[in-house]
């Protein structure tokens, strides 16, 4: 595998950034093919943390990206912090060579480093549980909307992040739009 280095994203990296996301989920199924939308849109949002937008690049060229922003997990007494993975993209002709592992774990030690506790995702099954991720309900928590139990994830970035945490996902306006 070549060299791949992975950094927090910059401005100029967002024209190929929206390219690479376009066509990595292109010919996925269980999309709406607007991931590369909802990036945009997040970047103005106040759920935006510069930090944990990273992309993976190898010989000048970007080959993955990655995003967390901030959510909340509400219940009737209280509100939490916490983040959204959403999306991570690798380029086709670079998967299955552990870039989105990568950009994953990288992303989740920025997101420890700047005091997050915890992260939810909507994702493969089969997948995302190889980097700590269980299913949300085991922690009392649930997402907005209709999906499997076993596609909706969550992960304790510190020991017992979530230990006193349930209630019900609320992501920004910005991935409804």
């Amino acid at each position: 595998m070549e060299n791949v280095t992975i950094r927090q994203e910059t401005v100029e990296d967002y024209e190929k950034v929206f390219e690479l996301i376009t066509a990595a989920f292109q010919d996925e199924e269980y999309t709406d093919h607007r991931e590369q939308y909802l990036v945009e849109r997040l970047r103005k949002s106040v759920a935006f943390v510069p930090e944990l937008s990273l992309v993976a690049e190898t010989n000048g060229r970007l080959v993955g990206h990655i995003l967390l922003s901030k959510i909340t997990i509400r219940n009737e007494k209280e509100t939490y912090g916490s983040l959204a993975l959403a999306p991570v993209s690798v380029a086709k002709n670079y998967r299955k060579q552990g870039i989105g592992g990568d950009l994953i774990k990288k992303a989740h030690k920025k997101a420890y480093e700047l005091g997050f506790d915890s992260v939810i995702l909507l994702g493969h099954a089969d997948y995302y549980p190889r980097f700590g991720y269980q299913s949300a309900s085991k922690f009392g928590i649930r997402l907005p909307f209709d999906a499997p139990d076993e596609n909706c994830m969550a992960l304790e970035l510190r020991k017992d992040g979530l230990k006193s945490v349930s209630g019900r996902v609320e992501y920004p306006p910005e991935f409804f739009e």
